[in-house]
Order: structure tokens, then sequence, then C-alpha cells
């Protein structure tokens, strides 16, 4: 199994059965301990998506702790799925993405479903009649528009064009193209499953 899968397979056994938060392992590739680097980690259950979730900039200090983190989170914070149960454990499987930088996108032509995730981000459009600076259905916390944002990861099944990877970022950050200001960003990413 690959190092990557084992140690996400490794912190949601430990948490699901003991509540355990595993720390890296002794032994790990340097990798693992000095790069930092974004991570997905996703959980499926005979072949069905079980839990899935990431950071696309690191919040950790290594690789490692991002992957332990995030796959704990995919196991049991994935408000779409209950948490996973001792019972299931045997029956899941496990990806683990390294996301690169973001990059910019300034032509929808940079984009390829196949080889780039995207993350769609949110500006507040500004208005002449609106001195707020504030659309009528942004969100507001503590005076400031809170900004959305959709990601999609590349390589989707049933994901075939830019199109359908743009309108699906744009629905799960519920964003309105039509009414606010989208900058994209493109990413690419090492995918371990094996």
């Amino acid at each position: 199994m690959n190092p990557y899968v084992s140690l996400a397979k490794m912190a949601v056994e430990s948490y699901v059965k003991e509540k355990k938060i595993i720390k890296p392992p002794e032994g790990l590739p340097e990798k693992f301990l000095k790069k930092k680097s974004g991570t997905f980690v996703t959980i499926e259950k005979e072949g069905q998506l079980r839990g899935c979730i990431g950071t696309y900039l690191p919040t950790k200090e290594n690789i490692a702790k991002e992957i332990i983190s995030n796959a704990i989170a995919a196991a049991t914070e994935d408000y779409r799925f209950s948490p996973i149960q001792k019972e299931e454990l045997p029956e899941l499987s496990y990806a683990v993405y390294i996301l690169n930088e973001p990059e910019l996108v300034k032509n929808i032509n940079e984009l390829n479903p196949k080889k780039y995730g995207i993350i769609v981000k949110t500006r507040p459009i500004f208005s002449s009649k609106n001195l707020s600076g504030q659309a009528e259905n942004d969100v507001v916390f503590n005076g400031h528009t809170v900004p959305k944002s959709g990601l999609l990861l590349p390589d989707l099944e049933g994901i075939d064009t830019i199109e359908q990877q743009i309108s699906i970022a744009y629905q799960k950050g519920e964003i309105d193209p039509n009414r606010e200001r989208i900058i994209i960003y493109r990413f690419s990413v090492e995918k371990y499953d094996k």
C-alpha cells in the first residue's frame, strides 16, 4: 500500500476505534515531514463516496500531519455523511491527493477537468447604487462580506467538460455567477489510491 494511503488509513482506524489522533509514525519518507502542501482524503465504501475533506493550501506543519487531519475529518466531519463506524473499517478504500499550489486562471481555455482541479471564489460586486459595496444576498460577518468558494478535484468520473467542472464548483460554493464576481484558480494533484 502507498505510504500516503497507509497513513490515511491508520489515522482513520485509530480515531474511529480509540478516538486517538496518531502522530506521524517513525520511518516516514523525508518529504512527509519536510514538505508542506494541501491534501484531500477521499474514503469510499463499495465504490461509493463515504467521505471527502481536504485543504487546498497547507494548514499543518507538514504533509503527514495534513493527511492525518484530513483523513480524520473525511471520516467524521463530512456533512453529507454520518461518521464512519468501526464495523465499516474493513470495507473502506482510501485515496490521497497531494495538491500543488493553485494558479490564477486568466483564460478559461487554461482549464482541463481531466488534468486540473479548480477553485472558484467570489469577490463582492460594487454598484454605484449600493455604496456599502454589498450585493443584496451577500453574507456579512463583522461588517465584512464573506467570500464564497467551491472546489473540485481533477479527473472526476462524469465531469468531462470545462463547463461541467465550473458549474459544479459554483454549486458547491453556492455561487451565483450572474450576481458575483468570480476568480478561478486551477491546481494539479498527485493522486495515490493503491
